[in-house]
């Protein structure tokens, strides 16, 4: 499954969004970083700064850099100077930046042939496909960094697709790697229905209009009363910037039938507690301007833990939810059927038992040593290394 350490130049992963970073793409970086570890590769990971206290005990190289981790210009003159510094060594190594933050810094740096490393590695996510394709300038950047990449990987197909029709030039070198269900998940055994008076829809993500916390609150809300008057929604995340959870207190406050409850952010070893306690999972995100959903770790979790789901088909939720088989898939911006999704599964108890048993087996599918090893094999064409994950049911 993997290329020897001994015959491979070591890896340099630089990142922005790496532990204590939250969210999917933070997620991807250190199960990415701790797989390749886990082969035999020699890597050591370049991340943004982060209070000593938040440090923990990794299986690689960890270096710290004095930034914070934004896409703003300063982030990348610094970003840029630590490159340059360290150019001799990463003239003969494997650079891989598994997120847009480093990449606006290598478009600038790509003009000069001493920054070069000696193999160049990118993942792609998807909004920032979209946010590259906006701009003819970055547009012309992003293309010659793709042109001088070795290897080019996306998570999903919807995204891969995406990334060839704004950037034809990564098609010869382009494959999947999937994400996973994290390394220190405990898949918990199936739970034995417990008498209850509420049914718990849960949300796990940043409150943000991406994610759609509001408009599954909205769905909820056309619901009978006697329904509204058997559910909470509890709401697992932070705010972004703006008024965005304000507006869902709101919303949320001129129906005080329907229970709703904010919990935060919750720590990832204590949100099994929460899933388990929950009934049914709901994130129903759409498409927000140059932001979209390019796949959804947290749906792989919420099934691990026999949760049916409810999300919007959009981007590449489908590769993450089967819809009718381990949840239920509805068209963005139609609340009658996002309601009667929601409905359906409140009144049969049995269909949210089946979509969640088959959840469990979907969720475990991927595999991070896979993604790993295909990221930096050498000399195995890109489409054959896709074979074995787009193949996948």
């Amino acid at each position: 499954m993997s290329v020897p350490a001994t015959a491979s130049p070591p890896v340099y992963l630089i990142t922005h969004e790496f532990y204590p970073v939250r969210g999917g793409i933070a997620t991807f970086t250190e199960e990415i970083a701790k797989a390749t570890a886990s082969l035999g590769y020699e890597i050591e990971v370049w991340a943004q700064s982060a209070p000593p206290h938040h440090e923990k005990a990794w299986p690689f190289t960890l270096r710290r850099l004095p930034l914070k981790g934004t896409h703003d210009l300063w982030c990348q003159i610094q970003l840029a100077r630590e490159l340059i510094r360290a150019r001799r060594r990463l003239r003969y190594a494997t650079v891989y930046l598994p997120e847009p933050g480093p990449m606006l810094t290598m478009m600038l740096l790509q003009f000069f042939r001493a920054f070069r490393p000696k193999q160049l590695v990118l993942t792609f996510h998807g909004s920032e496909i979209l946010k590259f394709a906006s701009s003819p300038v970055r547009r012309a950047l992003a293309g010659r960094l793709i042109r001088h990449a070795s290897r080019i990987s996306t998570l999903t197909n919807y995204t891969q697709e995406l990334l060839l029709t704004h950037f034809p030039e990564a098609a010869d070198k382009i494959f999947l790697t999937p994400g996973a269900l994290r390394s220190d998940f405990v898949v918990v055994p199936p739970k034995f229905a417990t008498p209850k008076n509420k049914i718990v829809i849960l949300t796990v993500g940043r409150i943000h209009p991406r994610k759609g916390q509001l408009l599954t609150l909205q769905a909820l809300q056309l619901l009978p009363a006697t329904d509204r008057a058997r559910l909470e929604y509890w709401i697992v995340g932070g705010q972004s910037k703006g008024r965005y959870e304000q507006s869902i207190r709101a919303a949320a406050a001129a129906t005080p039938d329907l229970a709703v409850r904010f919990l935060g952010n919750i720590p990832d070893d204590e949100l099994t507690t929460i899933y388990d306690r929950a009934d049914i999972f709901a994130m129903t995100s759409i498409n927000h301007g140059s932001s979209i959903e390019g796949f959804g770790l947290v749906y792989l979790e919420a099934a691990a833990h026999g949760l049916p789901v409810v999300a919007h088909d959009v981007g590449g939720v489908s590769e993450a939810v089967q819809d009718g088989l381990t949840g239920l898939l509805v068209p963005p911006h139609r609340p009658a059927q996002l309601a009667a999704a929601f409905e359906k599964l409140i009144h049969d108890s049995a269909l949210r038992h089946r979509l969640g048993t088959a959840g469990r087996n979907w969720a475990g599918r991927n595999c991070w040593k896979e993604s790993a090893a295909a990221l930096f094999r050498r000399s195995e064409p890109a489409s054959e290394s896709a074979v074995p994950f787009a193949a996948r049911p």
